[in-house]
């Protein structure tokens, strides 16, 4: 058991993880995390202590039970949560995405939501209080041809936030859910693989440009904070204006 608020991110060794890891411990939470990258978990636990990581498949929920009891259990207590995991799944034409590949990325975008939120809400419930993010997408309030499982995923993780705010409300817990866009990280620089693809993606945007991880780490601060707590089953975008010129 410990005095000091708790903050789990799943996913929260690199990039956005990462982001918003540093700047919760910078506003004194204990940071830990799950993370299916062994050399990213080391570094983490160089920066943040002993005890602070363990690598998880996020999309096994046998490993997201055993990983959190062995993570959790000195401190008893989780008062952040935010599911970060995800992966960019295929690109395809839906009638070419192997059942394997859409399997794959709804297990790691959306199952893994509820796989850890379900381990986290008795400790929340016991404290009467908690935050819990969702991590969406633009994706997650439009159509994006060539990404059926990945789109179905980011809807869901909106949805999910939006019931469980209802649900977990007389609990004082606050649900709500991120919806970016592309955002400077090792996922985009891999979906971005020329400078030609970067500019073009960028021109979409009404700022004309890349979003970055310590920009979604500052919105992550600000839905902690005493500013933002009348604030619950909302999507707070972090786009760039993509959504202002996308029907949703």
């Amino acid at each position: 058991m410990t005095d000091q608020p708790v903050a789990l991110i799943s996913a929260g060794a690199s990039g956005i993880g990462l982001a918003c890891a540093r700047a919760l411990a910078e506003a004194g939470h204990r940071v830990l995390t799950l993370d299916i990258d062994a050399e990213a978990i080391a570094q983490f636990q160089n920066e943040f202590g002993e005890g602070s990581a363990v690598v998880c498949d996020m999309s096994d929920a046998a490993q997201v039970e055993a990983a959190f009891n062995s993570l959790v259990d000195p401190y008893q207590r989780v008062d952040v949560l935010f599911n970060n995991a995800g992966i960019a799944g295929p690109q395809q034409p839906v009638e070419d995405i192997e059942v394997a590949a859409w399997q794959s990325t709804i297990d790691t975008d959306l199952n893994s939501i509820f796989y850890l939120t379900r381990l986290v809400i008795p400790l929340m419930k016991s404290r009467r209080s908690g935050l819990i993010l969702n991590m969406s997408s633009s994706a997650g309030r439009y159509g994006c041809p060539m990404r059926s499982p990945y789109v179905a995923a980011k809807w869901a993780a909106i949805g999910l936030a939006q019931t469980w705010a209802m649900e977990l409300g007389p609990w004082n817990i606050r649900v709500n859910a991120l919806a970016l866009s592309l955002t400077d990280t090792p996922l985009a620089e891999r979906l971005l693989s020329s400078e030609e693809k970067r500019e073009a993606a960028a021109s979409r945007h009404p700022l004309k440009r890349i979003g970055s991880a310590e920009e979604t780490a500052k919105s992550v601060l600000y839905l902690l904070s005493k500013d933002s707590s009348w604030m619950t089953g909302q999507i707070l975008k972090l786009d760039g204006g993509i959504s202002s010129v996308k029907p949703l």
